[in-house]
């Protein structure tokens, strides 16, 4: 049997296995996974102070108008007042066609004249049918149909701003160069960040990092700051002398749009607020200066990976205790989202979604197994105990659970009921089978509902005799009185049972009851594997009897019984009997009658 579970777990670990690695390899739930590794990997470092921004925002557009209408000296002013103090003049902005010819040449002057001076291209896109390197077909929505440059391209250095944001509108990824073998041959066009990287890297001295990119040519972005964090300085202010140019010396100076009017603003992973393209390219070039670009890893390996991880959660959630289980899956999510963190911060991206989100679904299916497993278990132990224990003592066990079966017994102080049928074995060798059966089940039926209805326990049928305890397993208000009522009820029924079988079958059946109460020991008695539940003792000893003195439709109790309920019953003294296995006779109380208890109760009884 252990073994069929075992191969179980495995062929439902194997499942799992391979449901997390084709969501995970095919990317079924991208958005999602991307929102999470937006909350995990895009928190804030810190940004780079010699990355500043000059803003063309609100103030501006009051000063010198609205946007569309500047003339270009306006930029040639901008570059001629930073001079040499900035490494990079980087102008994000779109000088496509001619405006007005002695603006223009202004800045086409200014920026022949600078050596530090970037502006932006821009490629339009379109989706052609293609085919990969091993001549498959797809669609590329990507291909370069042209590109747009400015006027100035012949007099500084250009890069194209194109933004590239996902299915969702975020920006997490950009294509850091480009090209188009069947309009420009073998040329290669970089992007605008990675120009500004470049210069700033050929003005300083540095050795320039070559970024890492993932299958489709993207380097996926790192963002350092969120919207606002990048020192914003206003352009009106640079030119009219109110900022010293100085301010400025060494840095990477992007100017561009810082006004929502102007239509430059894009979805970010790190901030529900939307970000500027100059923030953008701020945060894409510290990036590249601080060598923060990490790629996701292999879908292959990490998909196993993923899978695995799933599928040994699984079988750890299934094997050990409930208690355990929770704490494990907890630490396993905290440690697997703990190696993706120092795996993005080294350079490898990988999913944070399917690898967790199937490890608490296999946490939960187990943990509903469980649930219904031990539900189905109390439902059998409480279907098992309602043949033994009364049904209202077996519900509050049900609530309660503090009952727990165990090998071993107690003192307990109880009331013991036997009762017989009299003259049975001479009836039923003059009965057909069936007969005898029909009798039988209809006497059992009489006496457990009646040991029941009182809140008795029904210790064991023994033969044509039962027998009865009560005050156990659990404390029971009143038991003698219950246990005399339960007697009661029982012969007083059987008057019933007697008349319905002599006029069905032309036979009598009646009843002798004992009751006894005292000390008993009570528990379960056999061995672990084998086990009764039952009351051992002189007290039940007497008690039984008491049952086989007991004359036809006759109650006998003991002395012990009588003086606890002396004020509720009626009875006729027999007197002091012997009984067999004891040394000195019992007195002994014939019961004939319950003060105010109606016989309706037990008419009941032998209905049910």
């Amino acid at each position: 049997m252990k073994g069929k579970k075992r191969w179980a777990s495995l062929a439902e670990a194997a499942i799992l296995f391979v449901l997390v690695f084709l969501t995970s390899f095919f990317d079924v739930f991208y958005s999602l996974d991307c929102m999470l590794r937006d909350k995990v990997y895009q928190s804030p470092r810190g940004i780079n102070n010699k990355i500043k921004i000059i803003a063309i925002d609100d103030e501006t557009l009051r000063e010198l108008g609205p946007f569309g209408t500047w003339s270009r000296s306006v930029y040639a002013d901008l570059i001629g007042t930073l001079g040499d103090n900035p490494s990079v003049i980087a102008m994000d902005i779109m000088f496509f066609g001619n405006m007005d010819e002695e603006g223009d040449n202004a800045l086409r002057q200014a920026c022949a004249e600078s050596s530090n001076v970037i502006t932006g291209s821009y490629i339009n896109y379109t989706s052609k049918y293609s085919f990969d390197e091993q001549g498959r077909p797809y669609i590329d929505h990507f291909a370069v149909s042209d590109i747009e440059q400015p006027i100035m391209e012949d007099c500084c250095i250009t890069g194209f701003v194109n933004s590239s944001p996902d299915e969702d509108g975020v920006v997490r990824s950009v294509f850091v160069t480009e090209n188009a073998p069947d309009l420009y041959g073998d040329r290669v066009f970089n992007s605008f960040a990675s120009e500004i990287y470049s210069l700033y890297c050929q003005k300083n001295g540095i050795e320039p990092n070559t970024p890492s990119l993932d299958s489709n040519g993207r380097m996926w972005i790192n963002y350092a700051g969120r919207p606002g964090d990048y020192e914003n300085i206003p352009l009106c202010k640079v030119l009219d002398g109110t900022i010293d140019p100085k301010v400025f010396t060494d840095c990477i100076v992007i100017v561009g749009a810082y006004a929502a009017g102007l239509r430059d603003q894009f979805s970010v992973p790190n901030s529900s607020d939307q970000m500027y393209g100059a923030e953008i390219h701020a945060n894409i070039v510290q990036g590249l200066i601080d060598g923060r670009y990490p790629v996701p890893g292999s879908r292959v390996v990490t998909s196993l990976c993923g899978a695995a991880v799933a599928a040994i959660a699984y079988l750890l959630t299934k094997r050990i205790k409930f208690r355990f289980s929770a704490p494990l899956v907890l630490v396993m999510l905290i440690g697997y989202a703990a190696a993706g963190i120092i795996l993005n911060n080294n350079g490898t991206s990988i999913p944070l979604l399917y690898a967790p989100l199937f490890m608490a679904l296999g946490y939960f299916v187990n943990l509903g197994r469980k649930y219904a497993e031990e539900a189905l278990e109390k439902r059998k132990i409480t279907a098992a105990f309602k043949k033994y224990v009364a049904p209202q003592v077996v519900e509050e066990i049900a609530k309660t659970g503090n009952y727990h079966i165990k090998l071993g017994g107690e003192n307990r102080d109880i009331a013991v009921l036997f009762v017989d049928i009299r003259g049975f074995t001479p009836m039923s060798e003059s009965l057909e089978p069936e007969q005898v059966v029909d009798i039988l089940n209809s006497y059992l039926n009489l006496t457990t509902n009646s040991i029941f209805s009182n809140g008795g326990t029904l210790d064991k049928f023994i033969g044509d005799a039962t027998m009865a305890v009560f005050n156990a397993p659990f404390d029971l208000d009143d038991y003698v009185f219950r246990a005399v009522k339960t007697a009661y009820d029982i012969v007083s029924g059987g008057n019933a049972i007697e008349s319905k079988f002599k006029e069905k079958y032309g036979k009598s059946v009646s009843f002798g009851v004992g009751v006894n109460c005292g000390p008993a020991v009570v528990g379960n008695i056999g061995c672990d594997f084998r086990m009764d539940y039952t009351a051992i003792g002189d007290t039940v000893n007497t008690a039984a009897r008491l049952e086989s003195n007991a004359k036809r439709g006759q109650v006998l109790i003991s002395e012990a019984v009588y003086e606890q309920v002396k004020d509720r019953i009626t009875v006729e003294p027999i007197g002091e009997i012997p009984l067999k296995g004891k040394s000195k006779g019992v007195f002994v109380y014939s019961l004939t009658g319950i003060n105010g208890y109606e016989n309706d109760k037990a008419k009941e009884l032998v209905n049910e």
